[in-house]
């Protein structure tokens, strides 16, 4: 709010210049006047008093405010006078009010100053016409009553005047005299009508200007009333569509959340189910791995417990024999000795994988500490000369010398039987055979070495032929053979999957 600084005579005077209303706002120390005063401070109601108000704000306890109240009566404080230009209060607020009512306020004390300067302007210029038609009116009356003298001036100097007529002619000088007045009167009583006439039809207007601004006014209040619940109705069905979509939202992110702690708590059942059933395998796989271990080392020590030894010869033929783990390397070189006699003369021991010869110390060794059990392969060395890390061959008496002489037609013969007889000894006989049958073997070994082999694949072959098997082979489908005579093999299908007997 834009206020007056200066005195109220000077306020009153530029209230004048200006064609405004005088506003005096007195105010006290109390609360209701701070109150009345934020009303003035406010943006509206300052825009709205700007150009037809000059406010001015006195102090209750000031010698101005007591001035003041020596010619307009100070009810109450805080108070607010609206003064128009005739110095009539146009409207007094008393007490505060809020910026809404001092607006509502201010825009009726407009209408009040504006219809009142247009009364007293109307009331102005009926005056001024009224003034300005009666003096017409009287020149217009006095230059006709001058004229009429002048043109019977002639007439009157021959007309002589008898003291008789004398008296005559003064009662019609009268009566011509008072004729005019009673017309001037009735001329100035028809332009009265007519003027009254005018100022009812001015008024008439100005009343109908008046209405019509009021229904202009109503009009756009109606119109500013329907926008602002068009603009409420607007923002109802906006914060409830707003609030719908909040809402929906929520739900939505309850759901998702819900979701959320659903898939977690599966989740987490899951991995629990998942840990139990790993740790199961790995316990089973333990318990797997420690049975087979537990199998395995059985089965080792069972065949650690039995050596294989497979001697081969010089000739490439070969004999097996089982011995204990624990025996000695000595009591397998004695049994070689038995088995070849003194066909190779001395001999030493070796093993190809790895490659290894024994010596005289190792003959005092068990074969599970050289490493011959639970299985190996002993390669006989026959040997020119007879070193000293060797072992020295015994003799083999009567028998080493006709082996040594019948050796080369054993040899032939051998040779000649591998192609004329197709059944040959297993391989196995040589190990399980005993000390009887010792000169057969050694004087047919060296003869049967080359060809041994191919025959025994071939017996192989022919026995696993000869064999029944459990099991019939179509394609890579193996279906078990029932040697039992089935009637369903009989049976006939039809086109519905159902037998026929």
């Amino acid at each position: 709010m834009l206020w007056f600084e200066g005195s109220i005579p000077a306020a009153i005077i530029s209230a004048k210049e200006q064609s405004s209303i005088f506003v005096v706002v007195i105010t006290g120390d109390d609360e209701v006047s701070a109150q009345m005063m934020s009303s003035w401070e406010d943006d509206g109601v300052a825009e709205v008093s700007h150009n037809c108000c000059v406010a001015i704000k006195v102090d209750a306890k000031s010698e101005t405010c007591s001035q003041f109240s020596q010619i307009y009566p100070v009810v109450c404080i805080p108070s607010s006078f609206f003064i128009g230009e005739n110095g009539i209060p146009l409207e007094v607020v008393a007490g505060s009010v809020s910026a809404e009512e001092l607006m509502k306020r201010i825009d009726k004390v407009k209408q009040v100053s504006l219809k009142s300067k247009r009364q007293t302007i109307t009331v102005t210029c009926f005056q001024e016409n009224t003034l300005i038609m009666i003096s017409v009116i009287r020149l217009w009356f006095c230059s006709e009553s001058l004229s009429r003298p002048a043109e019977e001036g002639g007439a009157s100097a021959s007309v002589v005047v008898t003291p008789g007529e004398d008296g005559s002619s003064s009662s019609d000088d009268a009566s011509t005299s008072s004729q005019p007045d009673r017309v001037l009167d009735a001329k100035v009583e028809r332009l009265t009508k007519k003027l009254e006439e005018r100022r009812d039809q001015k008024k008439k207007e100005e009343e109908g200007e008046i209405k019509e601004m009021e229904r202009r006014k109503i009009g756009k209040e109606m119109l500013d009333f329907k926008r602002k619940n068009e603009d409420e109705k607007t923002k109802r069905i906006m914060d409830e569509r707003s609030r719908e979509k909040a809402e929906e939202k929520a739900a939505r992110e309850r759901v998702k959340a819900q979701i959320a702690l659903d898939r977690a708590d599966r989740a987490a059942r899951y991995a629990n189910n998942q840990e139990e059933v790993e740790a199961a395998r790995l316990a089973a796989l333990q318990a797997r791995q420690a049975e087979a271990e537990a199998k395995k080392e059985i089965v080792h020590r069972e065949r650690s417990a039995i050596a294989r030894i497979q001697f081969r010869l010089p000739d490439g033929s070969f004999f097996t024999r089982q011995f204990s783990s624990e025996a000695r390397l000595n009591e397998a070189r004695q049994f070689a000795v038995n088995e070849v006699g003194n066909r190779y003369g001395n001999f030493s021991l070796a093993t190809m994988f790895p490659r290894r010869e024994f010596t005289a110390d190792d003959l005092g060794k068990t074969l599970l500490e050289l490493e011959l059990a639970p299985g190996a392969s002993i390669v006989l060395l026959p040997q020119t000369g007879r070193p000293n890390n060797t072992v020295v061959q015994s003799g083999g008496g009567f028998w080493a010398v006709l082996g040594t002489i019948l050796y080369p037609l054993l040899a032939v013969w051998r040779f000649l039987s591998g192609f004329l007889f197709t059944s040959p000894a297993t391989p196995g006989a040589a190990g399980t055979r005993g000390p009887a049958q010792q000169p057969n073997t050694n004087s047919g070994s060296g003869s049967s070495s080359s060809s041994a082999e191919p025959k025994r694949e071939t017996l192989r072959k022919r026995t696993l032929e000869k064999q029944p098997v459990d099991f019939k082979r179509d394609g890579k489908i193996h279906r078990l053979r029932n040697h039992q005579d089935s009637e369903d093999e009989n049976n006939t299908w039809n086109g519905n999957s159902t037998q026929q007997m």
